[in-house]
């Protein structure tokens, strides 16, 4: 009966010598151990790397499904439509199924609201809204310009 054959890897400096060299024997002769290439740094972590992602793949198909409850949207579509007299109004759609149509909106609640949104919704709105101010004042001073003359005729004639 042999013994059994011993494999380790072995490396050699200069100054290191194998046990053949030791007792003065034949390097040339076939010695008692086995050496095999070691393994360079690049082929080790490769080899752990390879190993680590087969035992990662299979776990990633095994994911389990959540039991949390799904959020559920709800769609709704306001729209807001204004003129330049400055009426406002609102229709809402839910689902696609018109829920208010036409309903008259005060021009301060759609400026507060657009305010609450974003600025720059909020400043085209607003830019909307004075215009009609603007023209709602000058139609004021036209209709004030008219009451004063009317009252002056009127004075004439009493008079």
């Amino acid at each position: 009966m042999s013994p059994p054959a011993i494999n380790r890897s072995t490396e050699l400096t200069e100054d290191q010598t194998t046990p053949a060299e030791n007792t003065g024997a034949d390097s040339t002769a076939p010695s008692a151990v086995a050496t095999e290439a070691p393994l360079s740094e690049t082929q080790a972590p490769a080899a752990t790397e390879t190993s680590e992602a087969q035992a990662e793949a299979p776990k990633k198909r095994q994911t389990r499904k959540s039991t949390a409850k799904k959020t559920r949207t709800v769609e709704l579509t306001l729209t807001v439509t204004g003129t330049a007299d400055g009426e406002w109004q609102a229709d809402l759609l839910h689902q696609g199924k018109r829920v208010v149509q036409a309903l008259p909106v005060a021009a301060a609640a759609v400026s507060k609201a657009a305010a609450e949104l974003n600025s720059e919704i909020s400043e085209t709105i607003e830019g909307v809204i004075n215009e009609a101010r603007q023209q709602h004042e000058a139609k004021l001073a036209e209709l004030e310009a008219e009451v004063e003359r009317v009252r002056k005729a009127l004075a004439e004639l009493e008079g």
